[in-house]
């Protein structure tokens, strides 16, 4: 509410005049009523008189008050039965706490538990069956890698019922874990010991002038490799040199592999690329034998067409003969290295033998470490020096030393997969928990990614692949970026954007890596395994995608 103006000059004037009077005690102000004047001092004093005193005692009470307040509140904190009132409350609500997490733990730690008793007696069930016969190192490997599972399994236990009693990183009590856990769980991916120094090998030991021209067809790349390996063999045997075929015939070997590597390792002029085969023989060429090692499907595995390529390379032949009549690629028989004495010994100079990638030929002596033939390096067919050094750049860039690498196969291989029983085609979600599992199991950060997916997969693969609350990274060999300098060598040597070698790139990451997981019937997949045993590079943690389970669904045939 305003107040009236005439209200404030009376005020002001009154404010004066006290003003005036307290400075000049000895005036008597003039007034027109005396009277009146008198009063109206006397009821102005009283009331400032009354304020004053009330203003006073407001003013000492507050001051009383907050003076005191304090020293009340003081022996009231400091009294026993408050004190204890307050840490009976407190102490209760974080009994309540602690209780309901030690419940918590005490449930996970018994479904734990319970898991480990299965895998327990499962494992105590295949030892006792499995008592009277040898146990293979094989299978000791399988037995230490399930004991040590259910240790690491064990620790797990431990660490969930000590988590309520936890105290930011410290332990409330004085129980801790055995040292030795971490012992037991080091190096259960360790490398496998391959004992190279037990090998069994032949001498290569080339005949001057004794030539086995190699012929492989089947599949792609890999495949060749493979059939590739076992014609070195098969010209050992035979004391000839082998001729890497044209690659107007067949891939073009010397962008991938390093062929004097061979020879090096050798010690002597045992593979030789076609064009000196063709300077040797002055550019016309005779095969004087041509021996199908296959008669079925069809013999040799050669069709007309591949017929006339050899022939516009400048090589004449024969009629094309068959060392078996009824060896069929579906089912190979064993043979030995008499067999292959008998069948394909010759003193022609040149021969030829096609194709041998399905071969059952001394299969242990061919597979082991190394291979089966006397040489001074760890093995003889490997990516060229470009490749090995672009490799070992990628893994320095964007893995490190400690990473698992994957070959995820998908494109085509639904149908090949649903062919076989069981089928080697998993879902995302199937092969997301393997690989989750592998993680758990290496101890690794990150995984290689070799694939030939669609986006849609491999992004769902990404997302799934979880350990922990965190997402394992799935690596890729990115585009070519020129910021980039770890391919600069493929680049310099025109070896970018070849199918071929970035196959044998993708080859070689995983055949370096801690631990691999492969895709059950690839040959792409086997030759990596070839390369990491060649390199002892292989883990005892390697296998294939969900070893041991079959697809959780499977469709129909057509």
């Amino acid at each position: 509410m305003e107040r009236d103006s005439s209200d404030e000059d009376d005020d002001r004037q009154t404010l004066i005049h006290q003003n005036d009077t307290k400075n000049l005690p000895h005036q008597i102000p003039a007034s027109p009523h005396p009277s009146t004047g008198r009063r109206s001092s006397f009821h102005i004093e009283e009331l400032e008189s009354q304020i004053r005193r009330r203003f006073k005692l407001s003013f000492n009470k507050r001051y009383l008050f907050a003076i005191f307040l304090p020293l009340l509140i003081i022996p009231i904190y400091f009294s026993k039965d408050i004190r204890t009132l307050f840490s009976s409350n407190i102490s209760s609500l974080k009994f309540n706490t602690v209780s309901d997490r030690i419940k918590e733990s005490q449930l996970q730690a018994l479904y734990l538990l319970n898991q480990q008793q299965s895998s327990l007696l499962s494992l105590w069930n295949h030892t006792f069956v499995n008592s009277n016969s040898n146990i293979t190192a094989v299978q000791f490997n399988d037995i230490k890698a399930s004991l040590l599972n259910q240790i690491t399994l064990n620790k797990h236990i431990q660490q969930i019922l000590l988590s309520p009693h936890k105290t930011g990183n410290t332990l409330q009590n004085s129980t801790v874990l055995n040292p030795n856990v971490a012992s037991y769980s080091f190096g259960r991916c360790r490398k496998v010991d391959q004992k190279f120094s037990e090998r069994r090998t032949i001498e290569w030991k080339p005949k001057p002038n004794k030539f086995l021209f190699a012929i492989c067809l089947s599949g792609q790349m890999s495949n060749h490799l493979i059939c590739l390996e076992k014609h070195m063999f098969f010209a050992a045997v035979l004391n000839r040199a082998l001729v890497i075929p044209s690659s107007r015939f067949d891939f073009q070997y010397n962008r991938v592999l390093d062929i004097e590597h061979i020879n090096d390792c050798i010690g002597k002029k045992a593979v030789i690329p076609f064009e000196d085969f063709m300077a040797i023989r002055k550019n016309h060429a005779h095969i004087d034998k041509f021996i199908c090692y296959f008669s079925s499907p069809q013999p040799c595995y050669v069709d007309e067409e591949h017929l006339k390529k050899l022939k516009s390379l400048g090589i004449s032949m024969g009629k094309l003969e068959t060392a078996w009549k009824s060896e069929d690629i579906k089912k190979p028989s064993q043979r030995t290295v008499k067999d292959v004495e008998e069948k394909f010994g010759s003193d022609d100079d040149v021969i030829a033998i096609g194709d041998v990638f399905f071969a059952d030929v001394e299969r242990d002596w061919v597979l082991q470490p190394g291979g089966p033939l006397a040489h001074k390096c760890k093995t003889l067919i490997e990516p060229s020096k470009n490749i090995l050094l672009t490799a070992e750049r990628f893994i320095q860039t964007f893995l490190g030393s400690n990473f698992i690498a994957l070959h995820f196969r998908r494109h085509g291989f639904l149908k090949f997969c649903n062919a076989k029983k069981p089928s080697c085609f998993y879902p995302i979600p199937q092969a997301a928990d393997c690989i989750t599992q592998m993680v758990e199991r290496a101890n690794t950060p990150v995984i290689y990614l070799s694939t030939d997916a669609a986006e849609s997969e491999t992004d769902l693969l990404q997302s799934m692949v979880v350990l922990n609350g965190r997402i394992i990274p799935l690596v890729k060999r990115p585009r070519r970026n020129s910021a980039e300098k770890w391919d600069a060598l493929l680049y310099r040597h025109g070896l970018q954007d070849d199918p071929q070698v970035e196959a044998m790139l993708d080859k070689t990451i995983c055949a370096m890596s801690s631990v691999f997981i492969g895709a059950p019937g690839s040959t792409f997949t086997e030759d990596i395994l070839r390369l990491r045993k060649d390199w002892g590079t292989a883990s005892l943690c390697d296998e294939y995608l969900c070893q041991g389970e079959e697809p959780n669904f499977i469709a129909g045939k057509e």
